[in-house]
């Protein structure tokens, strides 16, 4: 299925993405406090994040993405990023993503390999369903980040 092998090309270009989003996040001016994380740190936690896709999205609810989430949300509290940022953040890496999926889904869906019944609009169903599998694990993904965030706070 081209959505499955368009993960796993996500995954395998996952140091080349967060290499691209953190370049995005240090530099965009809705998230100046990304400027104080070590870009290395921050490489490393997109990389993680992108090489594990599949993952991700196939069990955005899992107890591992609420932990994950929500210690990304304690980091960034702890470095002094604004919630607001933290928020844009993950709206600009889901456009990085959605971006790739656009750009790269439909060329492996426009020249497919010969396999009996094909038809285009089967690949194209299947990158839409992925993007919508994307944005969901994102919007789960948010709110267990501004939990982990919030939980500070109340201390």
């Amino acid at each position: 299925m081209v959505a499955e092998r368009l993960v796993e090309l996500i995954e395998i270009k996952a140091s080349h993405l967060a290499t691209e989003v953190a370049q995005d996040l240090m530099t965009n001016e809705r998230t100046t406090g990304f400027r104080t994380v070590k870009r290395s740190d921050l490489e490393e936690r997109l990389f993680q994040l992108l090489h594990h896709l599949g993952d991700w999205i196939s069990d955005r609810r899992s107890e591992n993405v609420r932990v994950e989430f929500a210690d990304w949300g304690r980091r960034r509290f702890n470095q002094g990023i604004p919630i607001s940022q933290i928020v844009f953040a993950i709206i600009i890496l889901k456009q990085h993503l959605r971006r790739y999926i656009r750009e790269h889904g439909l060329v492996e869906a426009s020249f497919p390999r010969v396999n009996g019944d094909y038809v285009l609009p089967m690949h194209l169903h299947s990158l839409q369903d992925l993007n919508a599998q994307v944005g969901r694990f994102f919007d789960e993904a948010l709110y267990y980040l501004t939990q982990g965030y919030e939980a500070v706070t109340a201390k």
